[in-house]
């Protein structure tokens, strides 16, 4: 198997028509033809239907698809870094909103400062969104709250979170100490994220073992706009420190949930080791050392480094 036939392969997918491919590679189309089953043949299946329309991928076609295209992207990377004799390419990151406010930033100036070459992409979505985006290899590496067992990913715990309560400080209600147990929230009125969030599955489990019904006063799925709800004084919220990152001193009150097992586990994933180009390689340990600095110097709120 060749590079050029894994080209031919996507440019043919890509292209929906074996003609309009080889238009484009500027090949006869029957010498794509013959490529695309030479390649069919090395591997023993069908890639492609052919139809009056022109061509789909088949369901292996589909899977051989994804990992052509990111063979193709790690070669590319390793030619660039060849040409340009230093640690180059680009990796895809993704990160919660409440960990892009104190990771985000630290974590660009840091990839800036070691590896000036590799362009940084950073995604900020819910955590759900993140592992549907690693398992379609639309990410290089992500922090997730929960790891999918039947996925050949890397993955690292990292750090672990405790969990406040934060709400506007003249809100009715609101928990006056420092610590405060789920019992006492039973008729504070809540935003929260939706039930297919990862954190708001975790406040959920904490409130069945105590036999609570929580008072669910609204559901945001965005932390910005959760957020300026909480300002507003619509609502508390359970979230980790790291929430209020981006508020100014003494918007919000925080109370540190006393109760067992409400800690949120950080986790670093990412595509095997064997499917990472150099410049992701790279940006995982970049990563894990920043976020390790962030806790160790108290500049990310609420959180301890996961002792193994």
């Amino acid at each position: 198997m060749e590079l050029r036939q894994l080209r031919y392969f996507v440019k043919v997918c890509e292209a929906g028509s074996m003609g309009r491919a080889a238009l484009d590679l500027g090949l006869a189309t029957s010498a794509l033809s013959q490529q695309i089953s030479r390649l069919e043949g090395e591997l023993a299946t069908r890639l492609l239907q052919r139809q009056s329309t022109g061509v789909v991928p088949t369901d292996a076609g589909l899977a051989f698809l994804q990992q052509a295209q990111l063979t193709l992207r790690h070669a590319d990377d390793a030619v660039h870094a060849a040409q340009t004799a230093r640690l180059s390419g680009h990796v895809s990151i993704g990160l919660a909103s409440t960990t892009a406010s104190v990771l985000g930033v630290p974590l660009m100036q840091a990839m800036a400062a070691r590896y000036p070459a590799v362009r940084v992409h950073l995604v900020e979505a819910l955590s759900g969104h993140l592992t549907t985006m690693l398992n379609a290899r639309q990410l290089d590496l992500a922090i997730l709250f929960r790891a999918d067992a039947g996925r050949r990913w890397s993955v690292t715990p990292l750090l672990d979170e405790k969990l406040y309560v934060i709400g506007a400080p003249d809100l009715p209600g609101m928990p006056a100490g420092a610590r405060v147990r789920l019992k006492a929230l039973r008729d504070l009125p809540l935003i929260l994220p939706s039930p297919s969030h990862g954190l708001r599955a975790l406040t959920d489990a904490a409130f069945a073992r105590q036999r609570i019904t929580p008072r669910v006063q609204a559901e945001v799925d965005g932390l910005t706009l959760l957020m300026d709800a909480v300002r507003a004084g619509l609502g508390a919220t359970i979230q980790p420190g790291a929430a209020t990152a981006r508020l100014p001193a003494g918007a919000v009150r925080s109370v540190l949930l006393a109760d067992a097992l409400t800690a949120r586990r950080n986790l670093l994933a990412s595509l095997s080791d064997d499917e990472l180009s150099p410049a992701a390689l790279a940006a995982r340990v970049v990563l894990a050392d920043v976020a390790r600095a962030l806790v160790r110097d108290d500049r990310w709120a609420g959180a301890s480094l996961h002792k193994n």
